[in-house]
């Protein structure tokens, strides 16, 4: 089980992350500065991976009838990671890069710390003051609990904690919309040359967005915590009118749901559209489907229609978003990466090492 776990880990660290190596039940990785993520856009990569993690752990633990110590703890087990931001090196060593430099030494360092004791977190992401800035997440920290630890010949660094149990809770409870076959009045689709965890970071900023509704000006309002979720509006622009579409769903990587109010002389008529991102062998599918249309009866006549002639136009618009995305993502150099390949001898290796120290797993 725990291999499986190690496995569900490295197939979870996508780019631009690299991995570098395993260390006994920790994956170490890095990532470039110049081709990375947005913050928020990071911090749902973490979040997915433990929420994917603890849907693991919670069939594992239905399904298992071995009563070994190992199998009979396996519910036990919980994942913390560490984000640093700094300088380093990278040094070839057998089939792995190792990653060196003082940077790099803090973070190993933070390993043993007191975040458990003090703040009472089992899971638990730790954020260091340069990563916290790095990415731009100054707002979204002031939903994280500070901490410090103090070090011989460091002194005292500073942090910010994200306890990941409300993560895994509200992952599980959140609602999904569903779209009859029989709703769907269009449906455009594309594929990018990009993984989803890119596509999405994409999707999800408004000067991007912008080529996907086929405006000049595209904003969102209404974040939580400095963070796009369920609730916020992102506003198209169209000369002197404003066509707000508030998000209903927010599935990082995987999918969002907005509800458009829709661009004709009938007031308060509204449409729900989705957005799915499907991992290919290419990179990522990117479809937007428009459903049914609701609100006044002549507005539900007409949308139907107008959908219809614009049909051309939507293709057009999600054609634009790929060139730009790709265009982009290549000026930033922000293309796949190839980290370490890990091979089964080095999970192996990994899981034995975890076994002996008798630690839980991190990532």
């Amino acid at each position: 089980m725990l291999t499986v776990l190690l496995e569900l880990l490295v197939a979870r660290t996508r780019p631009p992350l690299i991995i570098s190596r395993l260390a006994g039940d920790a994956v170490i990785s890095y990532g470039l500065r110049d081709n990375f993520l947005q913050g928020q856009t990071f911090v749902e990569l973490i979040e997915d991976c433990y929420t994917t993690f603890r849907s693991a752990i919670e069939r594992m633990v239905l399904n298992n009838t071995c009563r070994c110590n190992a199998c009979a703890n396996i519910g036990n087990l919980d994942l913390k990671f560490f984000v640093h931001y700094g300088a380093f090196g990278l040094q070839r060593i057998r089939d792995h890069d190792e990653l060196v430099g003082s940077d790099v030494n803090i973070i190993h360092r933070l390993l043993k710390n007191h975040v458990v004791e003090q703040i009472g977190f089992r899971a638990y992401t730790l954020y260091t003051a340069a990563a916290i800035q790095q990415l731009g997440l100054t707002e979204i920290s002031a939903m994280m609990t500070p901490h410090a630890e103090t070090y011989e010949h460091l002194g005292e660094v500073k942090l910010w904690i994200q306890d990941m149990h409300p993560v895994w809770v509200g992952k599980r409870e959140a609602a999904r919309l569903t779209f009859e076959p029989k709703t769907v009045l269009l449906k455009v689709e594309v594929e990018m040359d990009l993984p989803p965890e890119q596509v999405w970071d994409y999707l999800a900023q408004p000067e991007h967005r912008k080529f996907l509704v086929g405006t000049p000006r595209h904003n969102v309002s209404n974040r939580s915590a400095g963070r796009i979720g369920p609730g916020s509006v992102y506003q198209c622009y169209h000369g002197d009118h404003v066509i707000p579409q508030t998000i209903l769903e927010w599935r990082p990587f995987e999918r969002v749901v907005t509800r458009d109010l829709m661009p004709i002389p009938i007031p308060n008529t509204f449409a729900l559209v989705e957005y799915l991102l499907v991992p290919t062998e290419r990179g990522t599918r990117l479809s937007q489907t428009f459903g049914q249309a609701t609100g006044p009866w002549l507005g539900r006549l007409i949308v139907p229609v107008g959908l219809r002639a614009m049909a051309k136009q939507a293709q057009a618009d999600i054609d634009a978003f790929k060139k730009h995305v790709e265009d982009d993502a290549a000026k930033r150099g922000a293309l796949p990466v190839d980290g370490t390949i890990l091979h089964a001898s080095a999970l192996s290796q990994a899981v034995a090492e975890s076994l002996h120290t008798g630690h839980d797993p991190t990532g």
